[in-house]
C-alpha cells in the first residue's frame, strides 16, 4: 500500500537534497532546531496510515508520551480552529518530537517536514523557512507542493475514496490510537 508514498517521498528527498547541495548556506536546518515541527499543518490520508505504521513500531513508553503531547497539541489545534487564527501563524508543537527536539518518526515524516528548510510553492507563491538564509527578491529552485499534494489526494482516494479527500493534524491522527 505504501510503495508509491515511498517512492514520492525518496523523489521529494532527492530534490530537497538538490537544492541543499546548490544552496548549502542558505539552508540552516540542523537536528534539534526542529522550528518545523512547530508549525501547524494536517496531512493526507495515506501520510496518516504511514505515520501510524511508524509510530506503532515504537516502544510502548516512548508511543504513551506522545499521546500525551498529542492531547496536548490537540487542544491546541481546536483552539486555533474556534478562534479562525491564522494557521500559518500558528505554533503547535508537534507530538511526534521528543525532548531533544528529535523526531521519534523520522523516516516516516510527511511531506510538510520533509520540505520545510527548501523554497516551496504554493498556488504560484513561494514560502521559505523564516530561519533560512534565502533572500527575498531572489530566484531559487522550488518544491511545487501544489503537484505533491494532488498525488497525496490520488493515492489517499485509491486506500479510501471517501476519507481520501479529508485531511488531519498529526495529534488526531495519534489520538486515534486510544480510540
Amino acid at each position: 500500500m505504501f510503495t508509491k508514498l515511498e517512492n514520492l517521498y525518496k523523489s521529494i528527498d532527492e530534490a530537497t537534497a538538490q537544492i541543499a547541495s546548490t544552496h548549502a548556506t542558505a539552508i540552516t536546518c540542523h537536528k534539534g532546531c526542529a522550528d518545523c515541527c512547530h508549525a501547524a499543518f494536517d496531512v493526507s490520508l495515506i501520510e496518516a496510515y504511514y505515520l501510524l505504521q511508524a509510530f506503532r513500531q515504537l516502544p510502548r513508553k516512548v508511543r504513551r508520551q506522545a499521546l500525551k503531547e498529542a492531547e496536548k497539541a490537540q487542544k491546541q489545534w481546536e483552539e486555533m480552529l474556534g478562534s479562525q487564527s491564522d494557521i500559518s501563524r500558528t505554533r503547535i508543537r508537534c507530538p511526534l518530537l521528543d525532548k531533544d527536539n528529535t523526531c521519534i518518526v523520522y523516516d516516516a515524516r510527511p511531506v510538510n517536514c520533509r520540505t520545510y528548510g527548501v523554497p516551496t510553492e504554493i498556488q504560484g507563491k513561494g514560502h521559505v523557512c523564516r530561519l533560512s538564509g534565502f533572500q527575498q527578491g531572489v530566484s531559487y529552485p522550488t518544491v511545487k507542493l501544489d503537484q505533491i499534494q494532488q498525488i497525496l489526494l490520488d493515492l489517499s482516494k485509491e486506500v479510501n475514496p471517501k476519507m481520501g479527500q479529508s485531511r488531519w493534524p498529526v495529534a488526531s491522527i495519534l489520538l486515534s490510537e486510544k480510540q
